[in-house]
């Protein structure tokens, strides 16, 4: 009996211990691994990186031939953020979202700080104030400068140096093709040697000036002035910038030739590299006339945005009229124009001719005759404004991304829907500067100048020998080439956010 009992105890402690074995395992059950790979958390992009993809998806003109921002996938969060966390570089994914950089785009760009796109509108950089191009002869590594005009109240003009001057060396260092952007654009103070031109030799004169770069906005006024040409009085306007801020200025220079009764006007942009389109608006109803019921130019934007504007404003939203008036801004009232109501007018043109010039000169052409000197323009039909990350539709940007762009959003036609001229806007008589030979602003015998005043005296239109083929001087480098807005122009900024 003992032993069954001993069994009978042993047997229950047993199925006891076993039962409590089974429930301990049960409750302490791991959970059964997963079929299939383990879900990766993807980092949000940095704002810099969704303000470049949005703001293109939004209102990029090319946006239909960028197949990344019209890619279903990017449509999902996780996806979009996997693709924007690859570019660590902002610049690296804006380049890489444009449309043929640098082929069919050859204008957009970005910056890291707003303050530069805003300054570059307005006119305002350090400079020392002079315009020029750099050229050398035949093969040679030398190179020479020639200044093509001087700022207003800049150090240039305060040292004296003038239209045409030519300068060889940079701190006592002779300018070649190798060393000529770190002698020219890494130094804020620096002494130029100038040189003379005799026969066809080019050497130094030993007249030199130093000079110290300041913050300056240039004028793009640079010269305006009536001339008496057989009995009749010409208005002569050399017009370096469509600039906002001078459209008051302008428009009293238009005073200053209706007062004098002009009967024709001469409007000099071969350095004219565009602006604001509102300001060639404005400068179109000085030219021609007032007539607010005449399309001035018709504009297209993406496919969305094209779409969002018709609905939203009508399809009149596209197009502007000529000007009676300058509007109220928070520095100038409500100003009106002062208008010519011309019927022809002369215009000399370069390959610097860019943008709003060529708008003008496009726009103006379907009411008056446009006669052009010079060569062709340099084929920019198309328009930006400047995006920054905006976070409503007042105009506040996000404190914690400085980044600005502009690319390109809108194409701009005539009233007759001309667009597109690539290849620029042919003149009607082609002229070449003789940049080696560089006479004043308004003086009769400067050459493209001259051409021009002889049409008006009814006189054969005929070309000269320039100097600068004579010496066989190769254009290198344009001054105009390192800012980025020279060959722009730019409509008003809309901050509404389509995808959102």
């Amino acid at each position: 009996m003992k032993n069954i009992q001993k069994y009978s105890i042993g047997f229950a402690s047993f199925v006891l211990l076993a039962t409590f074995l089974i429930n301990c395992k049960k409750e302490n059950t791991t959970p059964p691994v997963p079929i299939g790979p383990v879900p990766v958390v993807i980092k949000e992009a940095t704002d810099v990186n969704k303000f470049i993809y949005n703001g293109l998806q939004d209102y990029y003109l090319w946006v239909d031939q960028v197949p990344n921002l019209t890619a279903q996938k990017y449509t999902v969060k996780d996806s979009l953020n996997a693709f924007l966390n690859k570019y660590i570089d902002p610049n690296l994914l804006f380049t890489d979202l444009l449309y043929q950089y640098k082929t069919i785009d050859k204008w957009s760009f970005i910056v890291d700080d707003s303050k530069i796109i805003d300054d570059w509108i307005q006119g305002i950089s350090e400079t020392m104030g002079f315009d020029f191009m750099l050229a050398r002869i035949g093969t040679s590594g030398d190179v020479f400068g020639f200044v093509r005009y001087v700022y207003k109240g800049s150090p240039a003009e305060k040292a004296g140096m003038k239209r045409g001057d030519l300068f060889m060396k940079v701190d006592d260092q002779q300018l070649t093709v190798t060393n000529y952007q770190s002698l020219l654009f890494t130094k804020i103070t620096y002494k130029l040697s100038f040189a003379s031109i005799a026969g066809n030799v080019i050497s130094l004169n030993g007249k030199t000036s130093t000079m110290t770069a300041v913050i300056l906005q240039e004028n793009p006024i640079l010269l305006d002035t009536v001339m008496t040409i057989n009995n009749l009085k010409v208005g002569y306007l050399v017009y370096n910038g469509f600039n906002a801020a001078f459209d008051i200025q302008l428009n009293t220079v238009f005073k200053k030739f209706k007062d004098a009764n002009i009967s024709k006007l001469i409007l000099d942009l071969r350095y004219n590299g565009g602006g604001s389109v509102n300001t060639a608006k404005y400068l179109a109803s000085m030219i021609y006339g007032t007539a607010t019921t005449k399309v001035f130019l018709k504009s297209k934007y993406n496919t969305l945005l094209q779409a969002y504007y018709t609905s939203t404003y009508g399809a009149a939203y596209l197009t502007e009229n000529f000007v009676d008036k300058i509007p109220l801004t928070a520095t100038t009232p409500e100003t009106p124009i002062n208008t010519l109501n011309l019927s022809k007018l002369y215009v000399i043109t370069s390959d610097n001719t860019a943008s709003a010039s060529e708008l003008l000169i496009n726009g103006l052409k379907p009411y008056l005759s446009v006669f052009s000197v010079g060569i062709n323009t340099a084929g920019k039909y198309v328009g930006s404004f400047t995006l920054k990350d905006y976070i409503d539709n007042k105009g506040n940007v996000n404190p914690n991304n400085k980044w600005a762009m502009q690319p390109i959003v809108v194409k701009i036609a005539n009233a007759y829907d001309v667009s597109d001229y690539v290849s620029g806007l042919l003149p009607d008589f082609v002229a070449k500067e003789d940049f080696a030979n560089l006479i004043q602003f308004g003086d009769p015998n400067e050459t493209l100048l001259k051409i021009v005043l002889n049409d008006i005296k009814g006189l054969p239109l005929t070309g000269i020998t320039l100097k600068s083929e004579q010496l066989g001087l190769k254009k290198i480098f344009d001054s105009q080439d390192i800012n980025p807005l020279s060959k722009q122009m730019f409509v008003d900024p809309v901050w509404m956010k389509l995808n959102n």
